[in-house]
């Protein structure tokens, strides 16, 4: 049908612009917040790829969302502008027939964000976790860089290390503060290795000297040793716990606490919300050529921005108890479900009592003309 085909071609040309112009600006600035944690010590610098693939791999659906959206009402409005609504709606066809083509061409794109909210999301965010704790629990001298200061794993010390020698197994000019309950030491020493003893690692200074500094009598201790060792990576990272956000769909269903509902909810949501906002876009596009022609735009905009924040706000609400989780499904998308079925009805009847109207004035108009003078 020539109907369905042109509205589909021209949602496709709209949504493929608008997803590389969407994927272009959020891989921008998720690539600047990347490359600012890989400079605060947060991520590894040879790992900015896979930290930035996979953060972008769990934000996909919100990108595919926003598209679909936004493809829609920005079509529906060049109809409108056009004047090619008009022309369709006179030619027989009603509003609520741009459903089927519109849910023709967005099935897809729907079923594709269903997916990456339920099975790509945890996993993205599990293998980007992952990697950030794996850099984060490394040694403390394996995250010392040679001219500069670097803190160790636990934040109760603080290496640097002149000059790196040996293949990093021996370094020069060492300092070490460490920070111990209401003592502090200062230790320095002109050379430092790396020793293995009893399957423990230890760091063995040469020729330097120790600084003492309690807190509580304000005494101070200086010693000076010729070989001094010091047992490293001694505080363990504890495993973390599994959180709801990596934690597959599956165990969010058998396992039904608060924050596995909350979870549930959100990754739900986020197909369900796509799914309405077809509708709402449909329903709210329009441009009156006498008025504001932007009024309709920035309310669908409104709507997604306020859709979206309810989303994650009921995922909070859900966390903390204030609501149930099918209280908030049915509350939240079947309520946004029904209002836009009802504001798409009211204005395909009004747009059908507005055409029968014209069509009546056209026939009282014609028969006035061809009405012989007395």
């Amino acid at each position: 049908m020539l109907f369905h085909s042109s509205l589909r071609q021209e949602l496709m040309k709209s949504f493929g612009a608008t997803l590389v112009v969407l994927v272009t600006i959020v891989l921008t600035m998720m690539l600047i917040r990347t490359l600012g944690q890989a400079s605060r010590g947060n991520v590894n610098p040879s790992e900015v790829s896979l930290v930035l693939g996979y953060t972008m791999l769990g934000h996909l659906q919100t990108i595919l969302t926003m598209s679909l959206f936004i493809s829609v009402v920005s079509t529906l409005m060049r109809l409108y502008k056009d004047s090619e609504m008009i022309i369709w709606l006179t030619g027989g066809c009603r509003l609520i027939d741009f459903i089927k083509p519109l849910m023709n061409f967005a099935w897809p794109i729907l079923l594709l964000i269903f997916v990456l909210a339920i099975w790509i999301w945890p996993w993205s965010y599990q293998q980007s976790q992952e990697l950030k704790d794996r850099f984060e629990k490394r040694g403390d001298l394996e995250r010392v860089a040679p001219g500069q200061f670097q803190e160790s794993a636990n934040g109760q010390r603080v290496f640097f290390i002149e000059k790196d020698l040996a293949a990093d197994k021996e370094g020069k000019n060492v300092f070490i503060v460490t920070n111990e309950r209401e003592r502090q030491t200062i230790t320095s020493a002109k050379t430092g290795r790396i020793q293995n003893i009893n399957d423990q690692r230890f760091l063995m200074l040469t020729n330097g000297q120790r600084l003492e500094i309690s807190g509580t009598n304000e005494t101070l201790k200086v010693s000076e040793f010729k070989e001094y060792a010091t047992r490293i990576d001694q505080d363990a990272f504890a495993k973390n716990a599994p959180i709801a956000r990596t934690t597959p769909t599956w165990d969010l269903i058998i396992d039904p606490t608060r924050y596995h509902l909350g979870e549930l909810s959100w990754r739900l949501g986020m197909g369900l919300a796509a799914f309405n906002l077809v509708l709402i876009g449909l329903s709210l596009a329009q441009v009156n050529s006498r008025g504001a022609r932007g009024r309709h735009g920035l309310l669908a905009l409104f709507i997604f921005i306020f859709y979206e924040n309810m989303v994650n706000l009921g995922q909070n609400w859900v966390e903390q108890g204030r609501i149930g989780f099918w209280g908030l499904m049915l509350g939240l998308h079947l309520g946004v479900f029904v209002l836009a079925i009802f504001i798409l009805w009211t204005r395909n009847i009004g747009l059908s009592w507005e055409l029968n109207t014209s069509k009546i004035d056209k026939l009282i108009s014609r028969l006035k003309m061809t009405k012989a003078p007395a």
